[in-house]
């Protein structure tokens, strides 16, 4: 130990002797990382042990030490902005967008295996491995990038608990008060881990399974059509589907693959106690982990459908004056949300509620409201783990945990607030389009880096990607940001004012000039030798050497 803790000193004060480098280190480090005194912590106290069973290929006993991360990582896959993208789908395209659901999970479940395997294989998470390997500028503008998008995760999952509890009390808590109530309750249940880690993840349990419970009664309450949904789920077509639909099928990919959930699994997987200079043990919890994020996707998935299914088998072209009717016939005191006409039927999270109150019973309110609310506490809860790992991995922060938490939460709180006093909770659909328009933009934020760390061997060194993963994860991500982009368009040219047209044309090419930046690194870790031209070449030796430095001695003395 000792004699590798003088090697990695002297890799140190002389980085350009007898460094063996791999072809492909140009992503520049950080000019001169500061000596730790105590190792880089996550949030994270304890390890979760994994059991040693040798003899068996597969071992549930493994599988269940292995599971929790992926669950985590799921519930942003059920936030109240899918939910409300669910609910849409449906109501506007009937089952036929449940294939576009299907697809974007599945890539989902892709880009996630990606951002484990990173965690796993290097002991730090994406937010570390940016901060060790980006110079200063874009690794700042990289943080503010990802923090824009937690941000307006975080409004939609608070204003969501919020909302939840204004149906559930019939009005009588207002939405500002629901929101500090959602963040009060969500410090609370932060602390949870300091009673064990597996007490916190089955928390998260607890919340998605109260998820399922509450989607699937509306689902066997309504009944939908099993064989229209079957059609919608397989059949890769949308018959007599316009603009509208086209909208919507883009949005549902961009409220799915959420570019926080990558830097948050990344980090996730820390928890548990593998030993990274056994090649075998890393190999094994990458198998087992994509397995249990298999299985947490699949269950998410389920509930998403069950949303979709149920607004499109009962709402699904109705009218403003058909929803009138029934309101009027049921004694509901929400028919105003509804004019007199025949236009169709908008709805959010709030109207979907009643709706569901109005066609079938005061029950279907109230328990639609308690999916809602579990939807909105768990994804708050994990948008805040994702906020923590986010800020120490890039800024390097060394602040006592409340402080961490503290922050990360108020970040979020002041706009939040200042939506909940100036706005009415019956109109917060264009709020929504807004903060989903935000985070599409910020995807390329996380998927970019993550295909580049994970393609770089001086990184992943057997683990890197291979030439599939390497030709299909850069298909993937391009397929994933021409639609959000084709999101932003349709969103920023629905405004009408020359003012916007203007700010949105500059803020574009600072964004594209960025977004190119990070694609070249990109490109030259894929093996484009062609684009690592120029002085690039000479930072190439060191980033191997500071990726070097942070881990142990003893993974140091192995490599």
């Amino acid at each position: 130990m000792k004699e590798g803790n003088n090697e990695k000193s002297r890799l140190k004060d002389s980085p350009d002797e007898n460094v063996q480098t791999n072809q492909y280190s140009s992503i520049s480090p950080p000019a001169s990382p500061e000596a730790q005194d105590e190792p880089f912590s996550t949030y994270f106290e304890d390890k979760v042990a994994i059991p040693e069973d040798v003899s068996q290929v597969f071992s549930f006993r493994k599988l269940w030490a292995f599971t929790g991360p992926g669950f985590l990582m799921s519930i942003a896959y059920l936030d109240p902005g899918n939910i409300e993208s669910d609910l849409q789908s449906g109501a506007k395209a009937g089952f036929k967008l449940l294939w576009i659901l299907l697809g974007a999970t599945i890539i989902g479940l892709l880009l996630q295996r990606l951002a484990a395997r990173l965690g796993v294989v290097t002991g730090m998470h994406l937010a570390e491995v940016c901060n060790r390997q980006y110079p200063a500028v874009p690794r700042v503008i990289l943080w503010m990038m990802v923090e824009l998008a937690i941000i307006g995760s975080d409004m939609q999952e608070v204003i969501g608990c919020a909302i939840a509890l204004n149906l559930l009390s019939m009005g009588s808590i207002p939405l500002w008060a629901g929101v500090l109530i959602t963040i009060t309750d969500t410090f609370v249940f932060l602390f949870l881990d300091k009673y064990g880690l597996r007490k916190l993840e089955a928390f998260f349990g607890f919340l998605i399974t109260v998820m399922a419970l509450s989607f699937g009664y509306e689902y066997v309450l309504v009944k939908p059509n099993q064989g229209e949904l079957l059609k919608g789920m397989f059949i890769p077509y949308c018959a007599d589907c316009g603009p509208v639909q086209l909208e919507q099928a883009v949005g549902i990919v961009g409220a799915v693959i959420m570019p926080h959930n990558i830097y948050l699994h990344s980090a996730l997987v820390k928890s548990r106690d593998i030993d990274r200079k056994n090649k075998n043990e890393v190999k094994e919890a990458n198998k087992y982990f994509f397995i249990e994020a298999t299985i947490a996707l699949f269950i998410s998935f389920l509930i998403n459908v069950f949303v979709v299914a149920v607004f499109a088998q009962a709402f699904f072209n109705k009218t403003n004056n058909d929803m009138n009717q029934m309101c009027n016939e049921t004694g509901s005191q929400h028919t105003d949300l509804f004019p007199q006409n025949n236009e169709t039927l908008q709805v959010d999270i709030y109207k979907g509620g009643v709706v569901l109150g109005c066609f079938f019973g005061p029950a279907a309110l109230y328990i639609w409201a308690i999916g809602i609310l579990a939807a909105g506490q768990s994804s708050t809860m994990t948008g805040t783990y994702s906020g923590q790992f986010v800020m120490e991995g890039f800024l390097n922060l060394r602040w006592s945990r409340f402080a961490r938490v503290l922050l990360t939460r108020s970040i979020a709180i002041t706009p939040t607030l200042l939506v909940a006093i100036f706005q009415d909770v019956q109109h917060l659909t264009g709020m929504n389009d807004f903060l989903n328009v935000l985070q599409s933009m910020q995807l390329p934020f996380a998927l970019i880096p993550i295909l580049t760390f994970t393609s770089m061997t001086s990184i992943m060194n057997d683990f890197a990607n291979g030439m599939v993963w390497k030709i299909s994860g850069g298909v993937v991500i391009l397929v994933v940001c021409a639609i959000n982009i084709y999101f932003v368009v349709v969103y920023v040219t629905a405004l009408n004012s020359v003012l916007l047209y203007v700010l949105a044309a500059v803020l574009s090419v600072a964004y594209l000039c960025f977004v190119v930046y990070l694609a070249w690194h990109c490109l030259v870790a894929l093996g484009v030798s062609c684009l690592d031209f120029g002085s690039r070449m000479q930072l190439s030796r060191h980033t191997d050497i500071y990726l070097l430095s942070d881990m142990d001695a003893d993974t140091l003395d192995e490599r």
